[in-house]
């Protein structure tokens, strides 16, 4: 799954299952692959076999995910109240449901859970996980255009941890809130301790470099992204769901250079794989990305279409954020 193979990663599961019929860690992580590959109905079937099996309470995060996919408050509702005061297990969903909240505008409600996510990640001995929390949340709000946030939480993550994942991400935010100088150094120590590590050198690394010059030189973002194109699809992180953000800032980088019809692709790319994306925030903003992509490429009937996906999502979001108006503004000045 780091690798982003995962039809290779559902058929071994299956082999394994064929092997261990009974064995609920196989069917988890046969369940993991169809949610991944966005079999929906085929993951939940598995996912709540599992849950019988009472393999791992962890499981409700899965079907909360799958929950937000079909749009079934309902079972959001019940798989989260279900691990709240479960130590291990409360702080991801707390995360998940932080992810929710920004996935539609609702930033001070996603920083508010993201600090309950770490606090109890930090009372169930899980530093790294509650430093992650903090680092994932830094790179939405800096993607959202909230870059005093972004950098007071990233070097928040840091201080609680200076793990792979944290490093990576942490650093990825930072370079898009314009603090180049301290994500070079922070890539420059990933490198050095994780020589052969794939994830680290073909989808960390380039995703910092174009973090930090997506907006003073797209065609080095660009450039520094071209790596990453066979393992984009592929988590990057332990600790919880982080991908398609080469592709993501590979858009970012076509806008920025005013070449619409790649831009559309990359931001199609990540609207095509629900299931690896699931709920976090640049679902959301993917469809402002395809807007302003078409609009570009002069397709203005698309442009509004997305434009109007994204500003339906975002109906009820948190007026000052600078995405936010920014969208609006744009979507007024449409032929």
């Amino acid at each position: 799954t780091f690798l982003g193979d995962y039809d290779k990663a559902l058929t071994s599961d299956q082999e394994a299952r064929k092997l261990n019929p009974g064995n609920g860690n196989v069917l988890t992580n046969m369940a993991g692959a169809l949610l991944q590959l966005n079999r929906l109905k085929e993951a939940k079937t598995a996912f709540r076999e599992a849950q019988a099996l009472h393999v791992n309470p962890g499981i409700g995060v899965f079907l909360y995910a799958i929950g937000f996919l079909e749009h079934d408050a309902a079972t959001m509702e019940q798989e989260a109240a279900a691990l709240m005061g479960k130590p291990g297990y409360e702080d991801l969903m707390l995360f998940y449901q932080s992810d929710t909240a920004a996935y539609g505008g609702h930033f001070v409600k996603a920083r508010e859970l993201t600090r309950r996510a770490s606090d109890s990640a930090r009372r169930a001995d899980n530093k790294e996980a509650g430093a992650a929390y903090w680092a994932e949340s830094a790179v939405r709000e800096a993607l959202s255009g909230n870059m005093p946030v972004a950098r007071q939480q990233a070097r928040a993550a840091l201080a609680l941890s200076q793990g792979r994942d944290v490093e990576a991400i942490s650093a990825i935010a930072l370079g898009l809130a314009g603090e180049a100088v301290q994500a070079a150094q922070l890539a420059g120590s990933l490198a050095k301790d994780n020589p052969k590590d794939t994830v680290v050198q073909f989808n960390a690394l380039p995703t910092i470099k174009a973090a930090s010059a997506l907006r003073s030189d797209p065609g080095k973002a660009i450039e520094a992204l071209a790596v990453s194109t066979p393992y984009e699809l592929g988590q990057t992180s332990l600790a919880l769901t982080f991908c398609l953000y080469p592709a993501y800032l590979r858009g970012e980088a076509y806008l920025t250079a005013k070449q619409g019809l790649p831009a559309a692709a990359e931001f199609q790319k990540i609207l095509d794989h629900p299931g690896l994306v699931q709920n976090e925030p640049i679902s959301a903003m993917a469809r402002l990305g395809l807007g302003r992509a078409r609009a570009l490429a002069g397709d203005t009937g698309q442009a509004k279409k997305a434009y109007d996906e994204f500003l339906a999502l975002w109906k009820d979001a948190d007026s000052d954020i600078p995405m936010l108006k920014q969208a609006r503004a744009e979507y007024s000045r449409l032929p």
